[in-house]
């Protein structure tokens, strides 16, 4: 699984400045830079696949707890 540290070190270094605009959106972090703001996780996710691949990148609600996952989980976009 990929290291994340950088990414989640990147929001909680722009968290107050994303809880003060964005709050309940779903940002994505990619190379500790904010690379889009989205108004759900499905569109977030859509995106950062087309734009930067397996990643590694963050994505994650402005304003929610992180959330842990097993390393076994992985968002995997199907194409019908």
């Amino acid at each position: 699984m990929a290291d994340l540290t950088k990414e989640i070190e990147a929001y909680e270094q722009m968290r107050e400045e994303l809880e003060t605009s964005y709050m309940g959106k779903w940002v994505v972090i990619h190379d500790q830079q904010r690379t889009g703001i989205y108004d759900s996780f499905e569109a977030a996710a859509r995106d950062a696949v087309q734009r930067f691949g397996a990643g590694p990148y963050l994505i994650r609600q402005v304003g929610a707890p992180p959330v842990v996952l097993p390393a076994s989980v992985m968002y995997n976009i199907v194409h019908a």
